[in-house]
């Protein structure tokens, strides 16, 4: 298909005021300025539309806590064992979830989810499309990360059921040990490979689990709010030289200098709420615009369900209200979060060669009251309002 007559927001590069998009089966194949080329089969006039690169939320549990149920939809969080490196995301998330559309009618055709942060260790998470019918073929990624959690929550959840953990101390004690023993099981497989005399460790599916992330083939995704657990977070990475990402950093702002020197990233959000336990007693919308000041890459995130993440633009906008820069905001929810989760060869930008995830708005997407005008999703259009005549056979 050929799309004409756009202003192309291509995230790399300038903005093309009156440009063309051509997509070729689930592709982008090129992008240019008027005049388009002719013989592209289907022509789509989109009338001045703009437009983005699908937006991805990086991080939600999307589908692991389904629309309108209570426990019979809840698969977020096994509380039964505080860690859980083994679960897949992808065992639980029912894509057939009417947030999935929810999602794809808003322009969000890009997802992270994965489990809560119940346990220090919670699992691993994915990377998928907003649109298909079954997972395996939804994936981005898998696993994309290995979900681990500081602070209040799994102090809260374990607390109550008077077992570990019950302190930050025992939280980040718990997380060492097991990435410790798994650097020892993986120590001991290598070991039994250069020598038949040398037997392979018992099989240990926890620490099959983690053994990517030690060798850095997938990322760790730390949920830390208070400026404490960040920190924590990043000592224990350093510690074991993972490739981390800080989720939330609520109280990011307050110790951005030190984030800049330490090359973190972040994950920024839900902050379209209420301060609704302690760890969010700073919570200001601010916070991805002081870290966009200091450099510290930050992508906006819903958390959905926390926030319905057909909401995405909406907290975009809110930031750029309380000080981010508008092509800050827009990246935050586009390019920003692809290469923090190292899926920007996917999605993120409209660059020939990547997915052809489209999303049109004749207004101001960040506005808060403006809904597409069309979204393409892996170069099929999923709606488009246009003109019912805009588009011909060339």
């Amino acid at each position: 298909m050929l799309f004409i007559h756009c202003e192309l927001y291509p995230m790399e590069g300038p903005v093309i005021s009156d440009g063309w998009i051509e997509t070729k089966g689930p592709r982008i194949e090129k992008i240019g300025e008027m005049p388009a080329p002719s013989g592209c089969g289907r022509v789509v006039d989109c009338k001045g539309a703009k437009v983005y690169p699908g937006f991805v939320d990086a991080h939600t549990h999307l589908g692991m806590w389904e629309d309108a149920l209570t426990f019979e939809g809840d698969d977020g969080n096994e509380e039964t064992d505080p860690v859980t490196p083994q679960l897949r995301a992808i065992d639980a998330v029912n894509p057939r979830d009417r947030c999935f559309t929810d999602a794809l009618e808003a322009g969000i055709t890009t997802v992270v989810t994965g489990p809560g942060s119940a346990n220090p260790i919670g699992g691993q998470m994915a990377a998928l499309k907003t649109y298909g019918d079954c997972i395996d073929e939804m994936i981005v990624k898998a696993p994309l990360a290995i979900k681990m959690a500081l602070g209040e929550n799994p102090k809260t959840v374990y607390h109550g059921k008077d077992r570990t953990p019950s302190t930050r101390m025992a939280t980040a004690a718990l997380i060492r040990e097991e990435l410790f023993k798994a650097q020892r099981y993986l120590s001991d497989l290598k070991r039994s490979e250069k020598d038949e005399d040398v037997d392979p460790p018992e099989f240990d599916i926890k620490s099959e689990a983690l053994i990517p992330a030690l060798q850095r083939k997938i990322q760790v995704h730390f949920h830390a709010h208070r400026a404490d657990d960040i920190f924590t977070a990043i000592r224990i990475a350093e510690e074991f030289h993972l490739d981390y990402v800080i989720i939330h950093g609520t109280e990011g702002y307050e110790i951005a200098k030190a984030l800049r020197k330490k090359k973190a990233r972040i994950l920024s959000g839900p902050f379209f709420t209420d301060r609704s336990k302690p760890e969010l007693h700073d919570q200001t919308p601010a916070n991805p615009g002081i870290l966009e000041k200091f450099g510290v890459p930050t992508a906006i995130v819903t958390d959905h369900p926390v926030i319905p993440l057909q909401y995405l633009t909406m907290c975009a906008g809110l930031a750029m209200r309380e000080g981010m820069s508008r092509e800050g905001a827009l990246r935050a929810i586009t390019l920003t979060p692809a290469e923090i989760c190292g899926i920007s060869d996917r999605v993120g930008s409209l660059l020939p060669g990547k997915d052809a995830d489209l999303v049109f708005f004749f207004g101001d997407p960040l506005s808060g009251y403006e809904k597409p005008a069309a979204v393409v999703a892996g170069g099929k259009i999923i709606f488009e309002h246009f003109n019912e005549n805009s588009d011909s056979e060339q």
